[in-house]
């Protein structure tokens, strides 16, 4: 087994690790029987349509992403698209801070004969288009709703602001690599001199220049966004469209359960906001904390309910989710790039 090979296992154990550990968490001394009941209860009109949020949910990245690639002159399908998109969330899910999703799309475009630079530039619009919605609906919710996020956060309200601390700064760092590449690298550049003097990093060439090269594929990603506003623009909505489909998940299994005086608009806001809260923590799927957050955000509104709702829940949007693109990413594997095997054949 090669080294990658070997990274994936060792993501793949880790993943689920924490997830056994999650179920003993949030399961241990619980009514099981009581869970099950209160599943079976729900009515399954309202759960059937979460569903269609998941596929709506990778959709959205599978016609974000031909948008972005027939723009550059790659004419992928939608369907190749799809299967692309599912590789990210697939390997996004199963690896810590998500950082598994990204080289793997890379990898899986570059088999459909997408330019390594192409794919970067293309990715990187939609990790900021991706980030820009929950900076926009956590600030805005912060600004609006503080009262009734704190009313649901309790104790835990510290999460989100640190969530939104860590989302804020990542968008931050990513317009200043993006837009204003001279100042990055001067401070890149200072950054890395102070580490060297104060020995926490060893004096090493290649390492700038390595850094350099990738900040250059920043500068190019500067330039497409200048040359395509319309085209991100229209992203941009695609992208609350599609995240928006997910966070609505929650409401669906409210009305599930009979509670038809919620607002659409709270649920999915009180959703959101814990995506802010997980997403940036180094750990894959925001396994654990989610779930958590989920049972302290939402007790208010499912009150005993709270845990078979945060099965339903999560268990559609993440876990469903999950399994989707586990298929597609093997479908991916069998498909993609087959137009090579067979011109190698002949």
């Amino acid at each position: 087994m090669g080294d990658k090979g070997k990274k994936i296992a060792l993501n793949g154990l880790l993943f689920a690790l924490i997830l056994a550990l999650t179920i003993v968490a949030v399961f241990h001394g619980e009514d099981l029987h009581a869970v099950r009941q209160a599943i079976r209860s729900c009515d399954s009109r309202w759960l059937l349509p979460g569903l269609g949020c998941v596929a709506a949910f990778i959709g959205g990245e599978a016609v974000i992403l031909r948008l972005l690639l027939r723009s550059e002159g790659q004419r992928l399908g939608l369907g190749k698209c799809w299967l692309v998109a599912s590789v990210g969330f697939f390997f996004s899910a199963v690896t810590p801070s998500a950082g598994g999703g990204q080289p793997m799309q890379v990898y899986f475009l570059r088999k459909e004969r997408v330019p390594v630079a192409v794919g970067a530039v293309t990715l990187m619009a939609v990790t900021l288009t991706y980030k820009m919605v929950l900076v926009v609906t956590g600030l805005s919710l912060a600004a609006f709703r503080l009262d009734f996020l704190r009313d649901h956060f309790g104790n835990m309200f510290i999460l989100f602001w640190v969530g939104l601390a860590l989302t804020c700064g990542f968008v931050a760092l990513l317009m200043l690599l993006i837009f204003h590449p001279r100042l990055a690298r001067k401070l890149a550049d200072r950054t890395l001199t102070a580490l060297e003097r104060l020995r926490i990093l060893r004096e090493n060439p290649a390492r700038r220049e390595r850094l350099w090269a990738a900040m250059d594929r920043y500068h190019e990603t500067a330039a497409y966004f200048k040359s395509h506003m319309g085209l991100m623009a229209l992203v941009q909505a695609v992208t609350f469209v599609q995240r928006f489909a997910l966070f609505t998940v929650p409401w669906l299994v409210c009305r599930a359960m009979g509670l038809t005086a919620v607002r659409w608009l709270d649920i999915a806001g009180l959703q959101a906001v814990i995506s802010v809260a997980a997403d940036m923590l180094p750990l894959p799927g925001g396994l654990g904390v989610s779930e958590g957050l989920f049972l302290t955000v939402f007790q208010p509104v499912f009150g005993q309910l709270v845990l078979p709702a945060m099965v339903l829940s999560r268990g559609t949007e993440f876990y469903c989710r999950l399994l989707v693109s586990a298929v597609f990413t093997l479908a991916a594997a069998l498909l993609l790039g087959r137009h090579r095997k067979r011109e190698v054949d002949l």
